[in-house]
């Protein structure tokens, strides 16, 4: 796996821990090991110019998932037709530290635990789950719930 990690924000983040949960997401969905990602960590400021940019939103968020395939694609299928050894590039997750940091704060959790959720949340989305509906919403909570606990952790 090639978890590209890139900060251009200030806040403190353990980047070796992210891309560890980057790869136990990755490996948990069955995706080959040529598989590539990129997490970008950015300021708020910029999250809003991503999420007016991209979704047409005003003001950050706390995470963005901009796959390369477009909707409906079945990336495991995808990626296993590429070959053996040949890079499968997923997309890009962006997060915002600050939002994030704030976003906890409210909720009352550990910065770290919501880090990791939006770091699995937006992987999720690269590889196609959504939550549209109650039914997706509710496998792809199970799916976060399955993959944070393999890391100790627990999905609010």
């Amino acid at each position: 796996m090639e978890i590209h990690l890139s900060n251009h924000q200030d806040l403190p983040v353990d980047a070796d821990a992210l891309r560890a949960l980057a790869e136990v997401v990755l490996e948990n969905e069955d995706m080959p090991p040529s598989t590539e990602v990129g997490i970008m960590l950015v300021t708020d400021d910029d999250m809003a110019v991503h999420n007016q940019q991209f979704l047409g939103r005003d003001g950050p968020t706390d995470v963005l998932a901009l796959p390369l395939a477009p909707p409906g694609v079945e990336h495991r299928e995808s990626a296993a037709r590429t070959g053996a050894g040949v890079p499968y590039a997923l997309g890009d997750v962006i997060i915002a530290p600050g939002y994030v940091r704030g976003q906890a704060r409210r909720l009352g959790i550990a910065y770290e635990d919501e880090i990791a959720l939006m770091v699995t949340h937006g992987l999720l989305h690269l590889i196609g789950y959504e939550h549209e509906s109650d039914s997706e919403a509710e496998h792809m909570e199970s799916r976060e719930r399955h993959l944070l606990a393999t890391i100790g952790m627990e999905r609010r």
